[in-house]
């Protein structure tokens, strides 16, 4: 029986990754991880409950494989987790072209890294999916960092942000742009619950303006952009007009675009340049970013088409965080 999507077109890339490593199936791969004391069909589950079978089993793989590179540090297992999610990559795929496994382990490596000080989902706050992300990342990836990793959301529209804040109880910062003198100001904050999740900050901005200040404020050092609604108008410029000024600035800024990948995305009249095309979003993308991914922010559908696996892209980020700090907690338990 087959354990998860296009099974038969992955397992003999899959198996051939887990034998050089000595490992001589994904059953024995999913026991090594059990012996570890490590639930990781749950822990993925957790993160985004609609992902797909796939994505359990990918991160399944990728955590065998830290454990057998006797990874103890959680930034050197989410590149091991990288490796996984390479493997389930459909040959000749998108994802596959673009390494986009890889690309997953290594912002994930970075973001557990202590050079990496703030984190940005820049998003649509439509998108809960980077809700989803920024929880996995907000309740793991300080366990082991010795100066807490900032988390923050930036998107287009202040009552959606605080409409997000208030449901996932992040903390809501409010803010009024001065375009005369081009400084955003802090109005207000609201901390919608204790813990973890509060420490993530929810901005909504009303332009790439203010959001650009936004990025500045908070001074990102790290971005995810979603291609959920108005990429075009928000997250992509934001972070292009951001990385500029960052250049400018001579400071570092790490920027990933998530979405797109082939066709015809936005509207089908704008883009017909046929099935080959980059894409309007996919071609923003492109245009500032320091890493690729491909297919959605959000729909775990659209990332499978693109060859990867069944979750959106900021999940994956919230997913790799998460089980790469457990599989560090276990060795420090001894448990490996």
């Amino acid at each position: 029986m087959a354990l998860f999507e296009s099974y038969e077109r992955r397992i003999d890339k899959i198996n051939a990754l887990l034998n050089s490593y000595g490992i001589s199936s994904i059953e024995e791969a999913e026991k090594i991880t059990k012996d570890a004391g490590l639930d990781v069909y749950n822990m993925v589950k957790g993160i985004q409950p609609i992902c797909f079978e796939n994505a359990c089993w990918a991160y399944i793989v990728g955590a065998a494989i830290a454990i057998k590179k006797d990874a103890r540090r959680a930034a050197d297992a989410a590149a091991a987790i990288g490796e996984g999610l390479q493997a389930f990559c459909i040959p000749g795929s998108v994802a596959d072209q673009r390494k986009v496994g890889l690309g997953h382990g290594n912002l994930g490596k970075m973001l557990l890294e202590e050079t990496t000080e703030c984190f940005c989902f820049l998003a649509g706050h439509e998108s809960f999916a980077a809700a989803e992300g920024a929880i996995g990342i907000a309740q793991s990836a300080n366990k082991v960092r010795k100066k807490p990793l900032r988390v923050i959301l930036n998107g287009l529209g202040k009552d959606a942000a605080q409409i997000i804040s208030r449901i996932n109880g992040f903390t809501y910062v409010e803010t009024d742009m001065d375009y005369q003198t081009g400084e955003v100001k802090e109005v207000s904050r609201k901390s919608y619950s204790k813990g973890d999740r509060a420490a993530v900050n929810c901005y909504g901005a009303n332009d790439v303006t203010e959001g650009v200040a936004i990025m500045h404020k908070e001074h990102v050092d790290v971005s995810i952009t979603g291609n959920s609604t108005n990429p075009t108008r928000f997250q992509h410029p934001v972070a292009a007009t951001y990385k500029k000024e960052c250049i400018e600035q001579g400071r570092k800024y790490f920027s990933v675009a998530s979405g797109g990948g082939t066709g015809r995305t936005l509207h089908p009249d704008n883009m017909a340049a046929g099935p080959a095309s980059y894409g309007l979003t996919d071609t923003m993308g492109r245009m500032h970013s320091d890493a690729q991914f491909a297919g959605s922010s959000s729909v775990p559908a659209h990332v499978e088409m693109m060859g990867l696996i069944g979750m959106g892209n900021n999940p994956m980020v919230g997913a790799t965080v998460a089980v790469a700090v457990a599989i560090q907690e276990a060795a420090e338990a001894g448990k490996f």
